[in-house]
């Protein structure tokens, strides 16, 4: 019997059922061993010596990999058919070594790229060794990515209080991010006019025209600047005729698309599906990996992680005879066509994606899939189909037409559209746009030179030029990608890391970045900024690229790496904060010191009157400070945009009067946000003041609702036994009663005005019949029972926000996901990783690794000797 090692369960066992029994079939789950997350894992000093730990849960699975050979004189290693894949084969193979598992053994590499039937048994009859070149690649890449996240991020930690790590090319994907911010808030937008006709044949047909020249000078962009300048054309052309001066057709041809690779599948996957780029690769996997039709698991598409763009000629053929059976001849090119990618750095090894079998239609998989990985299934297919099939013809027409201004001057317009005479491909797919309108959706009506042509309106309409976008997840991997940035298989996580490290939020399908965001960028920016060029980590993907390709030595990369970024290191050490604090306002400033409206000093303290703001470093991150602290206190958050980061002034935004003091009632903003104060500071005294609550918006509050908060905390009444009194407040997790210590939680903010003391008494008595329990958590979502056994897997409402729950295993949803659009195989994710750290009190086992760069998480501050516990105190 022959042992095959595969990546997941899944695949295990659909590649057993077409093996047969003549071979056991083992999921390696993944990776089995990584570098341990701690200082000197890597040591250059040993020539980039590495140390490998492997993980509980791993070292189980290679005990069983290892009792199967024992019996055995034959290991098939059959990880995915990338670099990652080739690494985990590697270290499957170096750890059976060391156990002495494979002394007589033949060791094998085999690789398809699709889970069906005739691929596998194909695959198995052309095994080889590990490629060693890929093997490298992947060692440089992890040291690389080692000693960059262990090295740059205690610098970041000393230097940025507040802030986590650093990574290899998420910090270069976190700069373009907030560049585009910068190009966003530097912008101003500028007025311009255009003059726009609406026309009407002789025939009596309308049709839409633009001016284009005046006396025979063609137009620029900023040529009509105002309103002015757009009524005077107005007045030169009103009542004068118009006629046609030429007409022009011209055939044109609109050539298919390549198939999919992974970021164009991810890029059309977000246009046309709304899927984010993880929600895309979970789906893909998952038809990668095979679905139950009739009986039998089939995989439905290729491996889904490519930057190939054309496929084997058996599937060139089969996707011909699909498109001559299902569209005709006429939709059939002479000749198949070939393809090869654009993008930087790309590998051509593997095909693009595809369905395994293009005469499988979506149709006829409706029962078979759900409606998310039916729609992507319909996308590849469609895609695939149509990049061998037949070019569109159309047929393109541009009309001029004139008049004679008043002023003696010649006014030439120009109407253009198109005419769909063949659709071709588009008959199946047309890829989406960002933004704009279709050209092709526009046809003109039939004229001829010299007809005379009437006019509806003529208007000028004013514009102002836009700033940039924003990038969304399609736009921003599909610029990493020409930049030569990242893989195919890193997209993805590297999206994820910059999320989970409170770096960006996805806000309406957007990137936009946090401050914390801002400030790393900044810093690295300022004092390592080679390391964050564009240019300069695409070089270094392409040395990784010739490393994979046998060219040159990966320790020689790491060297030369090394040499000059332990240099860079030396001399940021010594750096005072003060240095920081001077790059980072002046690299900042358009963010943290906008313009202001009377055209003064922006950073000019709106307080003291003649101190300097600037950024400053806190605990809890950075905020705007006075330079003349401790005698001035003002302070704000950093972004005067964010929500309770306007720009108010010193003394408040005045909302009225108490009628009860007089004293004034205003808004102000502190460094922890907005809030509310009754009458000013008097001498050694603190004015009396109160938080907004959460989720109400700072601009909002009336002087009403201010009263009612600055009242807080609100005696309801004394207790009917103890006779001590029930207060209701706002706390750090929402509303809430409090007596003799007991708090209990309330259900909504205007309780704690309303609530009575029957019912506080009763909420209080529910509190103590619980005891130290929290309350049980609500079940928002049932996903089913888990594929491995063992219960349900759910989706519940916690204390600190909604989690999976899987047995004993609690997983947090990250802060931009819907709970109730979370599907299975992303709960199953949540709970893996959530395994993979163990136990929340004990020291966890080493990570698995991922598919992106991995940078270390900022160590825990040092425990310290336990003292005798006092009494606690209510939370």
């Amino acid at each position: 019997m022959t042992v095959v090692v595969v990546e997941s369960p899944a695949k295990a066992k659909t590649i057993n059922k077409y093996l047969g029994n003549k071979f056991k079939v083992l999921a390696s789950y993944g990776h089995v061993r990584d570098l341990p997350a701690k200082d000197g894992s890597v040591r250059p000093d040993a020539d980039f010596e590495m140390d490998w730990e492997v993980d509980g849960k791993s070292a189980k699975r290679l005990a069983d990999i290892a009792a199967a050979l024992k019996s055995d004189d034959r290991l098939i290693l059959a990880t995915d058919p990338d670099r990652e894949g080739e690494a985990i084969s590697w270290h499957v193979m170096e750890v059976l070594r060391k156990k002495g598992a494979l002394k007589g053994k033949a060791v094998q590499r085999v690789v398809f790229n699709a889970i069906t039937k005739n691929a596998v048994l194909e695959a198995m009859q052309q095994p080889r060794d590990v490629d060693a070149a890929l093997v490298d690649a992947y060692l440089a890449r992890r040291a690389l990515d080692y000693l960059v996240g262990f090295s740059l991020s205690p610098v970041l930690w000393r230097k940025l209080p507040g802030s986590r790590s650093a990574g290899r090319v998420q910090s270069v994907a976190l700069r373009l991010i907030c560049d585009r911010e910068l190009e966003i808030e530097a912008f101003r937008a500028q007025e311009y006019w255009t003059i726009d006709g609406s026309f009407t044949t002789p025939q009596g047909e309308e049709f839409q025209a633009s001016l284009q020249a005046i006396g025979g000078r063609k137009l620029g962009k900023f040529d009509i600047p105002g309103e002015a300048a757009a009524r005077a054309v107005e007045q030169a052309l009103k009542g004068q005729p118009f006629k046609v001066d030429t007409v022009e057709s011209k055939p044109a041809r609109r050539h298919p698309y390549p198939p999919f690779r992974t970021s164009t599948l991810q890029q059309e996957a977000s246009r046309k599906l709304g899927f984010s780029s993880a929600r895309t690769m979970q789906i893909a996997q998952r038809l990668y990996e095979g679905v139950d039709i009739g009986g039998e698991t089939v995989g439905l598409i290729t491996y889904m992680r490519t930057d190939g763009v054309d496929m084997a000629p058996e599937a060139i053929a089969g996707t011909r005879n699909a498109i001559l059976k299902t569209f005709g001849e006429p939709y059939l090119p002479s000749v198949p066509r070939h393809y090869t990618t654009k993008a930087k750095n790309a590998q051509e090894a593997h095909e693009a994606i595809r369905p395994t079998e293009m005469s499988r239609h979506p149709n006829g998989l409706r029962r078979a899939l759900d409606p998310d990985q039916l729609a992507l299934y319909e996308l590849i297919w469609k895609r695939t189909i149509a990049s061998q099939m037949e070019s569109a013809e159309l047929e393109r027409t541009t009309a001029d037409i004139g008049a004679d201004g008043h002023d003696g001057k010649r006014y030439a317009f120009r109407a253009t559209g198109s005419v769909v005479k063949f659709d071709g491909f588009l008959k199946v797919y047309s890829e989406s746009l960002d933004d704009g309108e279709d050209e092709d959706s526009r046809r003109l009506p039939a004229m001829a030179r010299g007809d005379s042509i009437g006019v509806k309106k003529i208007e000028g309409v004013q514009h102002f030029t836009e700033p940039p976008p924003r990038y969304s997840e399609a736009s921003l991997i599909k610029k990493l990608e020409e930049l030569g940035i990242g893989r195919p298989s890193t997209y993805v996580s590297i999206l994820e890391t910059l999320r989970t490290r409170g770096y960006v939020r996805l806000e309406k399908k957007r990137l936009i970045p946090e401050d914390k965001g801002r400030v790393v960028t900044a810093f690295l920016e300022s004092f390592f900024r080679r390391y964050v060029e564009y240019d300069f980590t695409a070089a270094l993907e392409e040395q990784l690229d010739k490393v994979s390709a046998g060219e040159i030595d990966w320790k020689q990369v790491l060297r030369d790496f090394w040499r000059d970024f332990t240099a860079a290191l030396a001399d940021v050490q010594d750096l005072r904060v003060s240095n920081v604090l001077d790059a980072l306002n002046g690299i900042l400033a358009p963010h943290i010191f906008p313009p202001r409206e009377d055209g003064g000093d922006a950073r000019a303290c709106p307080s003291c009157g003649n101190g300097q703001l600037s950024l400053k470093l806190g605990k809890f991150g950075s905020f705007i400070g006075c330079s003349n602290y401790p005698d001035c206190k003002f302070t704000r958050p950093m972004s005067p945009n964010a929500e309770g980061g306007e720009a108010v002034p010193a003394d408040g935004v005045l909302l009225g009067v108490d009628p009860e003091s007089g004293e004034k009632v205003t808004r102000r903003v502190g460094r922890f946000g907005p809030y509310l104060q009754l009458g000013e500071a008097a001498e050694g005294e603190k004015p009396q003041r109160a938080s907004i609550p959460k989720g109400r918006k700072p601009e909002e509050i009336t002087l009403e609702e201010a009263l009612k908060l600055l009242s807080l905390p609100r005696e309801i009444g004394l207790h009917p036994e103890t006779g001590k009194p029930i207060v209701a407040n706002f706390g750090r997790f929402g509303p809430f009663v409090l007596h003799d210590g007991t708090y209990a939680n309330l259900d909504s903010p205007e309780d704690v005005f309303t609530i009575g003391i029957n019912r506080a008494v009763d909420v209080l008595a529910q509190k103590k019949l619980r005891g130290f329990q929290r309350p049980k958590a609500n079940a928002l979502k049932d996903l089913g029972a888990h594929p491995d056994g063992g219960g349900a897997v759910q989706v519940m409402s916690g204390r600190y926000g909604p989690y999976v729950k899987f047995g004993k295993v609690n997983a947090t949803l990250p802060r931009d996901k819907d709970p109730q659009t979370l599907t299975m195989e992303e709960a199953l994710a949540l709970i893996a990783a959530r395994q993979d750290k163990g136990p929340a009190k004990k020291k966890a086992p080493a990570r698995k690794a991922a598919r992106s760069t991995a940078s270390p998480q900022k160590p825990a501050a040092k425990k310290t000797a336990k003292k005798p516990a006092k009494k606690p105190k209510a939370a």
